[in-house]
């Protein structure tokens, strides 16, 4: 079983009942455990500035699949809740982004998948989730915690449970 880190993302629709069910359905469709989940935060847009705020989180599962069959069941849960990758603009609005942050140890550049996922500490957006879950776990030779020190976190703030 590979320990994976996924980032969530979403600014269109209700993105945290879009969370819950995704999550449910990563885990079925990946046969995957989940480890653990951080809080939904609000982030300003990233790239894009010109669309509503984001709300993001991260989750760490553990699945058997490996990286490629990974994306491919993430990028199948993004098609579910309706987003088509290509008819949006680039960082514009969504209802479900997933991206695979770290697979393992799992060093891979591949023209469709690149681990752990190269922009990772430019993006306190998911340096913020990802510490409240896995602090001390050490991608591309960076402690999480020691990568968002380095981000400002202006703007990103953490929403109260849904219950």
């Amino acid at each position: 079983m590979a320990s994976v880190l996924i980032a969530l993302g979403g600014n269109v629709g209700d993105v945290r009942a879009t969370f819950g069910k995704a999550i449910a359905h990563i885990c079925g469709m990946t046969q995957g455990v989940l480890i653990a989940r951080s809080s939904d935060y609000a982030t300003p847009p990233w790239g894009d500035e010109d669309q509503a705020p984001f709300i993001n989180a991260c989750v760490e599962i553990e699945t058997s699949l490996d990286p490629h069959a990974l994306l491919f069941v993430l990028q199948k849960v993004e098609q579910k809740f309706g987003r088509t990758r290509n008819k949006e603009r680039q960082w514009g609005p969504r209802t479900l982004d997933l991206d695979l942050i770290a697979y393992d140890d799992v060093s891979l550049q591949k023209p469709d998948l690149t681990l752990p996922h190269p922009r990772l500490f430019e993006r306190a957006f998911v340096l913020v989730p990802l510490a409240e879950i896995a602090p001390d776990r050490v991608i591309s030779g960076i402690r999480v915690r020691d990568g968002l020190a380095s981000v400002s976190t202006q703007g990103i703030e953490r929403l109260p449970d849904t219950g």
